[in-house]
């Protein structure tokens, strides 16, 4: 689905993220939802649904990222609320949703410009 060698997200598939170099997946590392930053990666705990609430971005904001991806799912499955959009316009963050792949493409992208981004990812549906 998604390649690229430069990194740090060299490999995405269906719930399984590669990132500089280690797995994440269902069972293995820190899941198939992830919250990435300059920091490192995390679970994305927060997700629930297939529905983007404001609480499940508030820790990501509280990080007062440049930008902040959302990688919707491999299929877009994951709906953004306006409540959501509402809450990152507040913190004085864009949010920037797309599918997962496209998200993991453009976080490598932002990430080698030396952009303070965060991604949080859904990745299957």
């Amino acid at each position: 689905m998604f390649k690229d060698p430069q990194g740090p997200i060299t490999q995405f598939d269906w719930g399984k993220f590669t990132i500089n170099g280690e797995v994440h997946s269902p069972g293995q590392g820190v899941g198939k939802d992830i919250f990435l930053s300059a920091e490192g990666v995390s679970a994305w705990h927060e997700r629930e649904g297939h529905k983007l609430k404001p609480e499940m971005l508030m820790r990501a904001l509280k990080r007062s990222p440049e930008i902040l991806l959302i990688g919707t799912g491999v299929e877009g499955a994951l709906e953004i609320e306006k409540k959501a959009l509402e809450a990152a316009k507040i913190a004085g963050v864009p949010l920037v949703a797309m599918r997962t792949p496209d998200a993991c493409q453009e976080y490598n992208r932002l990430f080698q410009l030396g952009k303070k981004v965060i991604l949080l990812a859904h990745g299957t549906c």
